[in-house]
């Protein structure tokens, strides 16, 4: 056993796809770009149209952050990997690793639980939906995800740091905390409790989302208005839960193929797959659903709106 401080981890995700790097590299390349674009596009029109300073579109913001954070986590080190001939990281690197990428993940969950109690309050309660949600209210629910999202990450790497390792490699294209904690020569009792926790806490999260739907669809049967609103508003969020839920779940099947080499292509689209979808369609899905942006940012790419710019 060695000071964790002096460990080098080996990545073995890419072990069998050195052949191909060139045609990797630019399909990692170009996905991370298009991802950081799109998302962008998104965040900066919503804080240049006044009209949309909405407490709607400000989540739908803090999603997209999120996304571009998601993503930075993995690309530019499976990047710098697909140059390298070797594929290391230090101990230290790891655990930003982790600590960047199951922020993405708790933050994920958090915002689409709070998007769901504001959209249950703007249907279900239309006349007090300007009152419950202030300005005020708003920074607070804000405020509120990022705190729980660092809190469960930092709780999570500190519970990880502390374990003597008694291995250096890695499966995964990327660091993750149980991939790390399976090389730990002591018991991890303690990092099990702590992750049926958080399991228990997102699981709940789901369903609060859930119940919150059964409420809005019952609301959404009043009129024609609040159908259509829940057609405009509701379904790009249940589109964009069932997009991180599928990719999510498909990071946990990884272990159910991780013993075949065969299948390591496989194993790593199924591994990487939460934090390459989401942020990429997220943005695409709001935008394209919901007509205020939708209206906002199609005309910058018609070329009559581009002649008139110039």
């Amino acid at each position: 056993m060695e000071n964790n401080s002096d460990i080098v981890f080996v990545l073995h995700g890419l072990n069998e796809s050195m052949t191909n790097r060139q045609v990797y590299f630019t399909f990692a390349l170009v996905s991370y770009v298009c991802t950081v674009l799109v998302n962008l596009t998104l965040i900066l029109t919503v804080c240049v149209e006044a009209s949309l300073h909405q407490p709607m579109y400000i989540f739908v913001c803090n999603l997209c952050l999120n996304g571009i954070g998601g993503a930075s986590s993995f690309y530019p080190k499976l990047l710098h990997d697909l140059l390298a001939d070797s594929h290391v990281v230090s101990y230290a690197g790891c655990l930003g690793q982790i600590f960047a990428v199951y922020s993405y993940v708790f933050c994920e969950f958090t915002s689409l639980t709070v998007m769901a109690y504001d959209r249950y309050v703007a249907i279900c309660w239309p006349l007090q939906y300007q009152a419950v949600m202030t300005p005020q209210r708003v920074g607070k629910l804000l405020l509120l995800t990022w705190s729980f999202t660092l809190l469960e990450s930092l709780v999570g790497i500190v519970l990880t740091a502390r374990l003597p390792l008694c291995g250096r490699s890695i499966r995964k294209l990327f660091c993750t905390n149980w991939e790390v904690v399976k090389l730990s020569c002591t018991s991890t009792t303690l990092n099990n409790i702590y992750g049926f926790v958080l399991i228990f806490s997102h699981c709940s999260q789901t369903v609060l989302i859930l119940v919150s739907y059964v409420h809005l669809v019952r609301a959404s049967l009043r009129s024609r208005s609040d159908r259509r609103k829940f057609m405009q508003t509701c379904v790009p969020h249940l589109m964009t839960l069932l997009v991180f839920t599928v990719s999510s779940v498909s990071d946990t099947l990884y272990s159910r193929y991780a013993g075949s080499s065969s299948l390591q292509a496989l194993q790593n689209l199924l591994a990487a797959e939460f934090l390459v979808v989401p942020p990429l369609i997220n943005p695409i899905i709001y935008g394209m659903k919901l007509q205020q942006i939708r209206s906002k940012i199609l005309p910058h790419f018609r070329p009559e709106a581009r002649k008139s710019h110039t």
